[in-house]
């Protein structure tokens, strides 16, 4: 039995990070019931900053409240994953368009750094996917909208309950990279139209590759 200790951060904060994991590394399965009792044990905590932690991933998509049920890990339709490809399409190929135009020569180079080290790890699954993310949440950081940062933060927890991840399909990773490839030597251009577009086909080949 593992006991969290209450630090800065909020003790339900910490659970809902432990559980979000759990649910990234399939513990808990999609569709699958939330044992609130199992859990408290094991973490060694009342139920009070579980049933908190568990509101807040129900706020993310994460996790259903169902009435006298209980909560359940969300499962996603392929009706879901399309639209969170959409909306992730629309939202990222606008933040790439912004930082085309306005990135220093500084910022763009803290891209470029990234996507070296993704070029890099082409043969590792696990650090591709982690600094794929990396240089999303970064190009998102740099367009500085906190709202639209927020909005895709959420929406990529949410796509991470898919239970086939577009980059394990055979030869999505170099498809992918390729397609970073295209997005990078646009932003190199300055072109924030072709940085949009390069965006775009890149969600469209994701949501293919992972439907």
């Amino acid at each position: 039995m593992s006991v969290l200790s209450l630090t800065p951060k909020a003790l339900y904060e910490q659970v809902a990070e432990q559980l979000r994991q759990r649910i990234f590394r399939r513990e808990l399965q999609p569709g699958g019931w939330i044992d609130e009792l199992k859990i408290a044990e094991e973490l060694g905590i009342s139920r009070t900053p579980l049933r908190e932690a568990l509101k807040v991933l129900a706020a993310e998509g994460l996790v259903t409240m169902k009435v006298r049920r209980g909560a359940y890990v969300t499962e996603m339709s392929d009706k879901d994953l399309r639209d969170v490809y959409h909306l992730l399409a629309l939202l990222e190929s606008d933040a790439a368009a912004v930082v085309a135009a306005r990135a220093t020569p500084a910022q763009l180079q803290e891209l470029e750094t990234l996507h070296a080290e993704l070029t890099a790890a082409t043969y590792d699954r696990e650090r591709f996917f982690a600094l794929n993310e990396r240089f999303h949440m970064r190009l998102l950081e740099l367009a500085d909208n906190r709202w639209r940062g927020q909005l895709v933060a959420d929406l990529r927890k949410v796509m991470k309950l898919n239970r086939h991840n577009s980059l394990l399909k055979q030869g999505r990773i170099q498809e992918s990279l390729a397609e970073h490839d295209t997005l990078m030597a646009a932003l190199r251009a300055r072109d924030a139209a072709g940085t949009a577009h390069a965006m775009q086909v890149h969600f469209t080949n994701g949501l293919e590759a992972a439907g």
